[in-house]
C-alpha cells in the first residue's frame, strides 16, 4: 500500500492532481483544503496517501497533512460514508473545526457541510465522537471553543436532546436554566436532563 508519495506535480486540478514520480504519473484525488495548500505545477510535493482498493480499481487519495489523512480514514469507517463523501466533507470544513464539531456533538455545524444531512451528521457523531476526543487529547487540540466553557456545552447538549424529544427551544431552555440555577458546581448532563424533563412534564 502506498502511504506517502513524493514527486513533481504534472497536473493540478481542483479534485485531483497527477504526481510524476520517476517517470510514472499517479492520479491522486484530493480535498479542496489540500488543493489550496499545494505548490504550482512543476514543483515538488509530498502527499500523505490513503490507498483505496476495490475489485475493479485502485484509487489514491492524497492529503497535504497527516491529520487530514487520519481524519479521512476515520470518516470512511462510518457506515454509509465512502471515500468520495469523506473527501467532500473534508473539502467543506477545516480539520480542527470538524474535530470540534464531532467531539462537541454539534449536529448543526456538520449539517452546514454540503452533502451532509442530519441523519449522516448524527451517525458521524455517534460512531466517531469517542475516537475524536481521544485523538484531540493526544494532539492537544482544544475540544472547547474559546468562547464556550464545559458548563455551556452541557447545557447546549441537554437543550438539543429536549428539542429532539419535541419540546420547543424556549420552553426547554427555561426548564434547563431553572434546574441549572439550583445546581452547585458543574451540572451532570444526565441529572440535568432528568430534572428538566420533570419540570416540562409538570
Amino acid at each position: 500500500m502506498i502511504a506517502l508519495l513524493s514527486g513533481r506535480i504534472a497536473h493540478k486540478g481542483i479534485s485531483h492532481i497527477v504526481v510524476d514520480t520517476q517517470g510514472v504519473g499517479y492520479r491522486v484525488f484530493i480535498p479542496v483544503t489540500t488543493f489550496y495548500a499545494l505548490p504550482e505545477e512543476g514543483q515538488t510535493v509530498i502527499l500523505h496517501i490513503h490507498t483505496h482498493v476495490k475489485e475493479d480499481a485502485i484509487h489514491l487519495f492524497g492529503f497535504y497533512t497527516q491529520e487530514e489523512r487520519d481524519l479521512f480514514q476515520m470518516m470512511i469507517s462510518v457506515s454509509g460514508i465512502g471515500p468520495k463523501i469523506a473527501l467532500s466533507i473534508l473539502s467543506g470544513i477545516a480539520v480542527n473545526d470538524l474535530l470540534r464539531a464531532i467531539s462537541g456533538g454539534d449536529v448543526a455545524k456538520l449539517v452546514c457541510i454540503p452533502g451532509v444531512g442530519r441523519k449522516m451528521a448524527e451517525r458521524i457523531i455517534l460512531e466517531l465522537r469517542e475516537k475524536v476526543i481521544k485523538k484531540m487529547a493526544q494532539h492537544q487540540v482544544s475540544a472547547v471553543d474559546p468562547g464556550r466553557n464545559l458548563r455551556e456545552m452541557v447545557l447546549d447538549d441537554v437543550l438539543s436532546a429536549l428539542v429532539n424529544l419535541g419540546y420547543k427551544p424556549n420552553t426547554a431552555r427555561s426548564a434547563i436554566d431553572k434546574v441549572a440555577g439550583q445546581c452547585d458546581g458543574e451540572p451532570a448532563m444526565d441529572d440535568l436532563l432528568k430534572k428538566s424533563l420533570r419540570i416540562l412534564a409538570g
